[in-house]
């Protein structure tokens, strides 16, 4: 099973669209921060879009986002806040929004409502293979979730259940800086980067997971066989 992860979108929806359409993949991750504050006509119009070029689409939304975004990927049946998802052997789940922070953006929640809805979906999904876990935070202490300052600003919720129930990959953004790869313990850790500037990441699902952060300035499509 080949994935494209993408987050931090922020509106860029051709760019988005543009590395849909490169990029070779069964199932299109969108890991939160569609918009800046965009509305559910603009954002059911970019999910039209994009659905029209993969076949599978899953979604969180983002804390600049809106709850109401939440509402729209349900009715279109692509959301996996709180929800689980299983495709063949692999299960997706996770959380929107981000934990409350300084900047009180528009979709904050507590750690509480995080671990809730973290709880909800994994429970649609712990019989999988593998398990893809994509919250739209990172985990807190890692290298993925640093600022500028070098403060830690993940969530802890999401944290605490990587270290308890080990899924196989997450897939994160918010913290555009902390851009990378890392680890806890067995549990592969990508923070996509915003794709508003050309960033995403992909997940090859064999007998091995390999994930790759890219840009897309330097991508290219690796030739069919």
């Amino acid at each position: 099973m080949n994935i494209l992860a993408l987050t931090d979108i922020h509106g860029s929806y051709k760019k988005a669209a543009d590395i849909i359409r490169t990029v070779s993949a069964d199932i299109v991750l969108i890991g939160g921060d569609l918009t800046t504050v965009g509305s559910v006509r603009e954002v059911e119009q970019a999910l039209k879009e994009f659905s029209a070029i993969t076949n599978k689409l899953l979604c969180v939304a983002g804390n600049m986002d809106l709850p109401e975004h939440d509402d729209l990927f349900t009715r279109l049946g692509l959301s996996i806040n709180g929800r689980g998802v299983m495709i063949d052997d692999v299960g997706f789940f996770g959380v929107s929004g981000g934990p409350y922070s300084p900047l009180h953006t528009p979709y904050e929640l507590s750690e509480e409502e995080i671990s809730r809805r973290i709880e909800a979906g994994y429970g649609n999904i712990q019989q999988s293979r593998v398990k893809v876990f994509v919250p739209h935070a990172p985990p807190y202490a890692t290298k993925v979730d640093i600022i500028h300052s070098g403060l830690h600003v993940g969530s802890a919720a999401v944290r605490d259940f990587i270290d308890r129930e080990k899924p196989d990959v997450v897939i994160c953004g918010h913290i555009h800086e902390a851009r990378g790869l890392d680890s806890i313990g067995r549990t592969q850790i990508a923070n996509c980067g915003p794709a508003a500037s050309g960033y995403f990441t992909t997940i090859e699902i064999n007998n091995e997971i390999v994930i790759t952060n890219h840009s897309f300035a330097s991508y290219q499509r690796k030739p069919t066989p």
